[in-house]
């Protein structure tokens, strides 16, 4: 006979891919969470999992189960609110997947906020430079610069940032400041590695000009932001970020303005779980609330 219970153990497996990952959430032996499955997949008369090497990996029935599964774990954590006991509260952990710059240096920090009113999450923020896939829940919410596309997707913009030029004081020592837009062409600058851009808007420095003087690249926004701030060259900043570093040093602020939007997703299984709107609602407020920082030279 199905024991609904069995269900707890699938969705952590189907949430951390490992048994060992799953069993120390559930603060039981892995061998429980083996045992667990395979008595689930003997009920259900399905095939739940693939085991492969580098772990579990859910099939066209388990990715069925898992959002049926989602669905009643989120009607379970709705009881109390519904019958009025409860309070707008939530725990468990929300896995918020976006890119290096804007996680380090924007949403760390504020996530945390979230943390002294809502002791019971446990935000885990990962950084990647390619498009996360919530659909195989690679994430629970993608913060990204382009709107992902995949099946089942809520997607919302939440805002946007500036990007301005910057330099540091010992660059504009030895080079001098450009007087426009035209005078750059003669300035050394600081960019991506560009068989290493996994999302095109973040070649940036495009909307400027085609650097045909490069000093230094890097995949990582932030070693960019350091290497300006050394003095190797002329870099395009999120203000974000370069406005935390006082070595770094306005370019043609008023002429050159570039902007890039910022989309919230979360797949629609997920949606109305109480910890996800609550982190969601968070990040919504916190682009909303930190405009300046986000815009403001």
């Amino acid at each position: 006979m199905f024991n609904w219970n069995d269900l707890v153990f699938f969705l952590e497996l189907a949430r951390q891919n490992r048994l060992a990952l799953a069993a120390r959430r559930l603060r039981v032996d892995h061998t429980t969470v083996s045992r667990r499955i395979s008595e689930l997949e003997k009920d259900l008369s399905v095939k739940l999992f693939d085991r492969k090497t580098d772990g579990f990996v859910l099939t066209e029935q388990g990715h069925r189960l898992l959002a049926i599964a989602e669905r009643i774990e989120q009607e379970a954590g709705n009881v109390p609110t519904l019958l009025g006991t409860g309070d707008a509260s939530a725990s468990g952990r929300v896995r918020v997947a976006t890119m290096e710059g804007i996680g380090a240096w924007f949403l760390a920090e504020r996530l945390v906020e979230l943390r002294n009113e809502q002791p019971g999450l446990v935000i885990e923020l990962i950084t990647e430079r390619h498009l996360i896939n919530l659909t195989k829940r690679e994430a629970d919410i993608f913060i990204s610069f382009v709107p992902p596309t995949g099946q089942r997707l809520v997607v919302k913009k939440v805002g946007s940032f500036r990007l301005a030029l910057f330099a540091s004081q010992d660059y504009i020592f030895k080079h001098g400041v450009p007087e426009n837009r035209d005078a750059l062409a003669s300035h050394t600058f600081v960019d991506y590695v560009e068989d290493l851009v996994a999302i095109q808007p973040v070649r940036w420095l495009l909307d400027v000009l085609d650097p045909t003087s490069v000093a230094f690249r890097s995949s990582s926004m932030h070693a960019q932001q350091n290497a300006v701030a050394a003095g190797v060259g002329i870099g395009l900043l999120p203000l974000f970020s370069a406005r935390k570093n006082g070595a770094l040093i306005p370019i043609l602020s008023d002429e050159i303005q570039i902007f890039r939007d910022v989309y919230l997703s979360v797949h629609e299984d997920l949606e109305f779980l109480a910890r996800i709107r609550i982190v969601t609602k968070h990040i919504v407020n916190l682009f909303k609330r930190d405009v300046d920082a986000l815009q403001a030279i």
